[in-house]
């Protein structure tokens, strides 16, 4: 079996899109005949079809395919195939060459199955002798929402199309199920995080957390999302830390990291005006290599989105040994288990309340750091990985 995995639309692995395709390729078992046997066995009701099914060896086969400017980052230092197309790099072509020339390009690559990534960007209408897998890791109504209609219809004829959809949480799965989606085709399966960079640093004692270009004085607060919407609820989150501030007296500082996006003029201003701006941080884009240092140094990850499909971002701060604060909408309790202290986004008293006990009581910070690292360690890429051939080979048969 040959597994083309489509990379378009995926931000040339400079957001959670392309993180996707950056940890399934380097989290594909080395032994990809045994994998196979594993899958074959899985739904056998018998000893003798369990018997059998163990003489069932297939041969799998992973290659990506994409523009030749992200030939080599996906690829993490596997030996993976890449194929790359001739074209220009804008989103306008990238839709039209995936209506228009993708069977034939996976006919001639002889692709038994397809995995889309970014299915809410790039997806064909039909599924031409191969298998197609897609990826869901957002809220997709949210996502096209500024689609035209006509681009929504499209999108949606397309996942009704498709043979398999992996929804990265109930929440996710839920929302592709009122979009008129079958249930049936729809699979849960968490993405996993990056346990060999989000883990646990005992000996974090410096006053200065020193990530080039940044400094950044300790204690603080952080928060790691883009500026892309009123759904991410920085805003709020300002005027919690404010009242925080005006409550206690306390030093900390609220360090707001993420790329600018629609929304970016709006909290930038919000912050400037407020009167605690000198302990407001925009940084901007962070790399996500970074981000493990940054979590180990905070008092806390904070983290109101409410419209959130998946939420690695708080299990990261979880295994990274801190405590985090958290919207209780979308997929964060579902993700965050019971170890968060959970806020309603809206409410800002409650928001600052919550700033401040885990500040001021030390043994239930220390329970819920505790709980949070056993938490977070359940939830691994390779699991994910493994988990999702599986479907994949089963569903080939």
């Amino acid at each position: 079996m040959k597994i083309g995995i489509d990379t378009f639309g995926c931000d040339h692995g400079k957001s959670g899109l392309g993180s996707y395709i950056l940890y399934l390729t380097s989290n594909l078992p080395s032994d990809l005949v045994q994998l196979n046997k594993e899958a074959t066995t899985i739904n056998a009701d018998t000893e003798q079809d369990k018997e059998s099914s163990k003489d069932k060896k297939l041969k799998l086969e992973v290659e990506l395919f994409g523009i030749e400017e992200d030939r080599y980052v996906y690829t993490s230092g596997k030996a993976i195939n890449y194929i790359s197309t001739p074209m220009i790099a804008n989103l306008k072509a990238e839709r039209l060459w995936h209506k228009t020339k993708i069977h034939k390009f996976i006919k001639k690559n002889n692709y038994d199955v397809v995995i889309y990534p970014a299915p809410g960007r790039v997806l064909p209408s039909k599924f031409k002798n191969h298998l197609g897998v897609a990826i869901v890791n957002s809220i997709l109504s949210s996502d096209i929402e500024n689609e035209t209609k006509l681009y929504q219809k499209k999108l949606l004829k397309s996942l009704k199309n498709i043979q398999i959809i992996v929804a990265s949480s109930s929440y996710v799965r839920d929302d592709l199920i009122k979009l008129g989606i079958e249930e049936k085709k729809i699979k849960v399966i968490h993405s996993g995080i990056d346990h060999k960079l989000f883990y646990q640093r005992l000996d974090i004692d410096e006053e200065i957390i020193d990530i080039k270009p940044f400094a950044i004085k300790r204690p603080y607060f952080v928060y790691g999302s883009s500026l892309s919407s009123p759904e991410k609820k920085h805003i709020e989150l300002i005027h919690a830390f404010e009242r925080f501030k005006k409550n206690t007296g306390l030093p900390h500082r609220l360090v707001l990291a993420g790329n600018d996006g629609a929304y970016a003029e709006e909290i930038h201003k919000a912050a400037f005006n407020s009167e605690f701006a000198s302990d407001i941080f925009l940084i901007g884009f962070f790399p996500h290599e970074s981000f493990a240092q940054l979590y180990s140094g905070a008092e806390a990850c904070l983290f109101p989105s409410v419209n959130e499909g998946v939420g690695l971002p708080i299990l990261e701060a979880m295994a990274c040994g801190i405590p985090v604060l958290c919207s209780d909408k979308g997929a964060l309790k579902e993700i965050g288990g019971n170890s968060p202290l959970y806020f309603n986004s809206d409410n800002i008293d409650e928001i600052a309340s919550c700033m401040q006990r885990i500040v001021e009581d030390k043994e239930l910070k220390d329970n819920i750091v505790t709980d949070s690292v056993i938490w977070a360690n359940e939830f691994n890429w390779e699991k994910t990985v493994r988990q999702t051939l599986n479907l994949i080979i089963n569903a080939h048969k």
